[in-house]
């Protein structure tokens, strides 16, 4: 039977063995069952200033921090500061009676141009066991108001972050995880909209089977949506993709960069290097490049830039024993993607 931890302040500050470890509360956002590790914007935050305040930046004279916007839909303004006074600043604001809540801004950690703004708002969904009792307690040891039930989502209410607490609502939810009587806590987060992601190399536009921009003589739809895709990821070192074929060009620019040929091999002429011979020895290029060619702002760019490339040269005749040898080498390497993009003749 699973031991029930009683409700307590002590619990939600306190790690034991369950939620997110101390380590990473401030680090890491929960959204849909999903985890993203963050990192702080050095040089901004933000504040929401009392609707009763007169002035709302008595506060920033005794800091430099400059205004640097208004998100009118949630009623935050975003200051700039000096790295070295983010510290002051943000205490100065929360110390204010023309504040109400001031927050960090926060970046996924390999994305520094997105931001992500706090409001001071969280979503609680506590187990269908938990009373009224109960979730208002939890709620207060967060220094939370439950504000109203949303509906259609059973025992899931809607908090707000009252001038009481002390961390920010990325921590306070992550904290609300200890409890085995809340089963998701997030923190209301609110992102501006941006354009998918382009690379920057010059042929890309050229790339219709990536991103199909429409012509007179493309199908609508050929395509494979790459840049949705590198909204989520363009690859990494880690991943490294085999291409078994007539042979790879290792000079070629859009192959370079640190990591990025793996274990390449010729089981044609008996070494390591897979590079054309003959004149037709050009598919294997094609094909590692459009798998994998480096984001570099030269020539294409490939569906995975991001990812390792292991060339191999076939033999260039197929049986059992040179496939098996293909195979073997690239999964004792560390291929994580076997691409062959030929078969026999007949």
């Amino acid at each position: 039977m699973t031991q029930q931890i009683a409700l307590s302040a002590h619990t939600l500050h306190n790690y034991q063995g369950m939620g997110v470890p101390e380590a990473s509360v401030p680090l890491i956002l929960q959204r849909g069952g999903d985890e993203l590790l963050l990192s702080k914007a050095d040089d901004r935050f933000t504040i929401r200033p009392s609707p009763t305040a007169s002035i709302s930046s008595d506060w920033a004279a005794q800091i430099p921090a400059k205004l640097n916007r208004r998100i009118a839909q949630s009623n935050l303004e975003e200051y700039l500061v000096a790295p070295s006074n983010l510290d002051a600043a943000m205490q100065a604001a929360r110390a204010s009676d023309s504040v109400v809540f001031a927050s960090h801004l926060y970046c996924p950690a390999n994305n520094p141009s997105t931001f992500f703004y706090l409001t001071d708002r969280i979503t609680i969904q506590f187990g269908e066991q938990v009373d009224e009792t109960s979730r208002s307690a939890i709620a207060s040891f967060a220094a939370l108001n439950i504000v109203r039930q949303i509906a259609g989502i059973p025992n899931t209410f809607l908090c707000e972050v009252t001038k009481q607490a002390t961390e920010n609502p990325v921590k306070i939810a992550n904290r609300l995880t200890r409890y085995p009587e809340v089963l998701i806590a997030e923190p209301n987060i609110l992102v501006e909209t941006q354009q998918y992601y382009t690379p920057r190399d010059p042929f890309y536009p050229k790339q219709w089977y990536l991103n199909n921009q429409g012509g007179s003589e493309l199908v609508g739809g050929a395509q494979i949506y790459a840049e949705a895709a590198w909204d989520i990821t363009r690859g990494a070192r880690a991943i490294v993709i085999a291409v078994a074929d007539d042979s790879v060009d290792l000079t070629h620019p859009d192959f370079q960069g640190q990591g990025k040929i793996v274990s390449p091999i010729d089981f044609k002429e008996g070494d390591t290097s897979p590079m054309p011979v003959a004149a037709s020895d050009n598919h294997g290029t094609s094909c590692a490049g459009v798998a994998a060619a480096e984001e570099n702002g030269k020539g294409i760019v490939g569906v995975a830039p991001g990812c390792a490339l292991m060339p191999i040269r076939t033999s260039g005749f197929l049986d059992d024993d040179s496939v098996e040898k293909i195979f073997n080498w690239a999964i004792e390497k560390g291929a994580a993607v076997i691409s062959c993009s030929w078969g026999p003749g007949a």
